[in-house]
């Protein structure tokens, strides 16, 4: 059998443990050739996947989904594919196993190895968002975003990780994606930017919120990356 140590095809599906799921959500990393990274959090049935360059503040490429887990088998739905829209909307079947920090991906001719970065393990913020609130331009009022149609904006965090995408399934839309690293320190939230699909510009800025979680709902305000003031409540997928 071809042994293949992280080429960023869809080996980001590759890494859950049939024995013990909860233990393999969490973020993971890949080193990719030209000094490329491809990162994976994985988080409430989700998983997101990013391929980008911190020193050349390069985005490649990125694409996620939900998936389902019996047994050994992971089911895993594409939502957004900015390398392949064909994807999108198709499932795919992977036998996935777990040795301690090493996630394998084993196929009929290949075999897709991941390496551990946190695991998630008893961190507030660690799971996937949609958005549910923002404040009105201009008054600060708050109106409650109500999901009508397909189109979305997520986030998903592991204990050390973010990324977030906008994305509509239904027209295979894809609106934009960032992502890298946060941390909540002296009641504080930042982001350390790492990449960001709209504007290279913007990888190595440090954006820091005044946040607050309550009853499930993460309140979040501050400035974005364009210093615009925003306001958001965010709530997990799952609740």
């Amino acid at each position: 059998m071809k042994k293949t140590v992280l080429p960023f095809l869809l080996s980001f599906v590759l890494l859950y443990s049939s024995a013990d799921a909860q233990s393999i959500k969490g973020a993971w990393r890949s080193q990719q050739p030209n000094n490329s990274i491809a990162s994976l959090i994985v988080a409430d049935d989700y998983l997101m996947i990013a391929s980008y360059s911190i020193l050349n503040k390069y985005f490649d490429r990125t694409e996620g989904g939900s998936f389902t887990m019996q047994g050994d088998q992971m089911t895993y739905t594409t939502e957004f594919n900015t390398n392949d829209t064909a994807r999108i909307n198709k499932s795919v079947v992977y036998t996935v196993i777990r040795k301690d920090s090493i996630l394998t991906l084993r196929g009929e001719d290949e075999e897709l190895v991941w390496m551990l970065v946190d695991d998630a393990r008893d961190k507030p913020m660690a799971g996937t968002w949609h958005i549910t609130g923002r404040a009105k331009d201009g008054t600060g009022e708050m109106m409650e975003i109500h999901q009508t149609g397909t189109r979305k904006t997520l986030k998903i965090l592991s204990g050390t990780r973010f990324q977030w995408a906008a994305i509509d399934p239904a027209v295979k839309g894809f609106y934009g994606t960032g992502g890298g690293t946060y941390d909540i320190k002296n009641g504080k939230y930042t982001e350390h930017i790492q990449f960001f699909s709209r504007d290279r510009f913007r990888v190595g800025a440090d954006l820091t919120f005044d946040w607050q979680l309550t009853d499930g709902k993460w309140d979040h305000s501050g400035k974005s990356s364009k210093g615009d003031p925003i306001h958001e409540v965010w709530e997990k997928i799952n609740e």
